[in-house]
């Protein structure tokens, strides 16, 4: 090869900040998250308006690398249920990422607003979120925070479609994840207990959603507990583990038993049991007539103005006490196996002590970085969310 081929260094090609100014009005920011800030932005040529997410590089390499694992994902998806991404800037100091902007509800406020709610309502949202996982489970592309907030009506007309917001947290499935992440209340199992996962806890989740809506509960939270994080932070992930839910009366005394055999094989505590996102698309309640229309509005709304007009339980609080529920386990734990989660999560731990959610530690070569955590430090963690990284995925 000639001396002049060959080629020591590429030189990074970055776009100018006019770029973005000369294509884009951005507005008011509209409010600030764990790695970035939310703009509103106009196209100056069609005056058509989009969602802006601005990273800074200068907020550290986290951020750096969530901009551009949030642009990977992105790029590699199109689905009519999932907001598109639409156009990137690379700046020598940000990131820009131009997204859809969606304009309709939470799934929450539109149901608070119907004259008439029935299964056959949330049998529609549902179907439809899980087009979309069966869609990215395609791509083995798991969401990992999959909630209620992240559901939205696309616009405000009367038949909008729902739209999946937010995949900072997305992840390729090259092999079994390990870190802990996501939102506490839709963690499955297998993530609380420290297990390795895949795509299967997207489903969790999506049966977590199903059952809220239903109901107007979350299925693992204590109402005696309310003023008693660390109780509850116990509770709740003892319950998970166990898959300790009820269809409890009244409040489902008007579900068909369709729609309850729905959740339970979306919420089933083994992975490998766990219905996929394909297989629940088929069930009777999605694809045939098995929904009932029958008015259940006034429960359910009742419920979630009595369970989410506070909304404890998803906002960012009780981060320490969580950590410690997801520390690595003791050495005295190194002889339990799998099937012990269950024990283990009814063990009885004095609220001083941390709990060890995992009964089977994994190998010292994927172990947690929690030292910083066992130390009395919260991991950053916004809206709710957690996240852990690997020591991997810290040197990556």
């Amino acid at each position: 090869m000639p001396f002049g081929c060959l080629i020591f260094g590429e030189k990074k090609d970055y776009n100018s900040p006019g770029e973005v100014t000369d294509k884009y009005d951005l507005g008011q920011m509209v409010r600030s998250e764990e790695f970035c800030e939310i703009f509103r932005a106009k196209e100056k040529n069609t005056q058509k308006m989009y969602t802006c997410k601005k990273f800074l590089k200068k907020d550290g390499r986290k951020v750096r690398k969530a901009a551009k694992n949030e642009i990977l994902i992105l790029k590699m998806v199109k689905h009519h249920n999932i907001l598109q991404l639409v156009d990137v800037f690379e700046t020598r100091k940000e990131y820009f990422l131009f997204l859809e902007l969606a304009t309709g509800r939470e799934v929450f406020d539109w149901i608070l607003d119907q004259g008439y709610y029935s299964e056959r309502d949330t049998s529609n949202v549902i179907r439809q979120v899980l087009e979309a996982v069966a869609y990215l489970h395609s791509l083995r592309i798991v969401h990992r925070n999959l909630k209620l907030e992240n559901l939205v009506y696309y616009n405000r007309l009367k038949h909008s479609k729902i739209v999946i917001s937010d995949f900072h947290l997305a992840k390729l499935e090259n092999g079994l994840i390990k870190e802990p992440c996501g939102t506490p209340e839709y963690l499955a199992p297998e993530v609380v207990g420290r297990q390795r996962y895949g795509r299967p806890v997207d489903c969790w989740a999506i049966g977590v959603v199903m059952y809220i809506l239903l109901s107007g509960n979350p299925p693992f939270y204590d109402e005696a507990d309310d003023d008693d994080d660390d109780s509850h932070d116990k509770n709740m992930f003892r319950k998970i583990l166990s898959g300790d839910y009820e269809f409890d009366s009244p409040y489902w005394d008007d579900i068909s038993d369709s729609a309850k055999s729905l959740v339970a094989s979306l919420m089933e505590v083994d992975q490998d049991q766990r219905l996929t996102a394909q297989e629940a698309i088929s069930h009777e309640w999605i694809s045939g007539n098995a929904a009932s229309d029958k008015n259940i509005k006034d429960g359910v709304c009742a419920q979630i103005e009595k369970n989410f007009a506070k909304a404890k339980w998803k906002k960012a609080v009780r981060v320490t006490t969580l950590m410690k529920r997801l520390r690595a386990p003791d050495q005295s734990d190194s002889g339990a196996s799998s099937p012990a989660l269950g024990a283990a999560a009814g063990s009885v731990t004095p609220s001083s002590t941390p709990v060890a959610l995992a009964a089977t530690p994994e190998p010292p070569s994927s172990t947690l970085e929690l030292q910083e955590i066992r130390a009395g430090e919260a991991p950053a963690r916004c809206n709710g969310e957690l996240r852990v990284e690997t020591r991997e995925e810290q040197n990556g």
